[in-house]
């Protein structure tokens, strides 16, 4: 075992000093291909028709935004149902910090199964609550039947975040 390693080492050494003394030459003396090609440089996205570039350079349109009235909720019995710590799509909620989830719960006239356009994982981008709340969330829960046109923003007791807030905008992310 201790030739092995010792072998091993001269190997190591006699490699270091053939590339210190410049033995193996790191350029080829073969002409190089990119000199022998003289192309116009590729453009990307490629653009194959007119009717494409045009595509290309037109501005996407904005995400629609729908303007509804956020809160915030807890997961406890008394603003949920009798598991609290389960949302609707069968996600687990963190007992310690749900804050950092960034989940919201939206009412049913807005998500898919009963008419509205967003579904479970949809991301949402909020904004007019404030600074630390404004931002990107994922819709992971259902409000009760009796609201419409609302958010509810999922946050921890140990948080002090209380309030309600009207004229906030939502918009969902593709």
């Amino acid at each position: 075992m201790f030739r092995v390693k010792v072998l091993a080492a001269v190997f190591y050494v006699v490699i270091a000093l053939a590339e210190e003394l410049s033995f193996f030459k790191a350029d080829s003396p073969a002409t190089k291909v990119e000199n022998q090609l003289q192309q116009p440089p590729l453009e990307w996205p490629p653009l194959e028709t007119e009717e494409l570039a045009a595509e290309a350079t037109s501005t996407p349109e904005p995400p629609t935004t729908l303007t509804v009235t956020a809160s915030i909720y807890h997961p406890e019995p008394g603003q949920t149902d009798a598991s609290p710590y389960i949302t609707a799509d069968g996600s687990r909620i963190n007992k310690k910090d749900p804050k950092k989830h960034r989940w919201i719960a939206v009412s049913r006239d807005l998500h898919s199964r009963w008419g509205g356009q967003m579904e479970f994982g949809d991301s949402l981008w909020v904004t007019g609550i404030s600074e630390e709340l404004d931002g990107l969330y994922i819709v992971r829960d259902i409000m009760n039947r009796r609201m419409r046109k609302k958010i509810d923003i999922l946050v921890g007791r140990q948080d002090p975040i209380m309030g309600r807030w009207d004229n906030v905008q939502i918009a969902r992310l593709d």
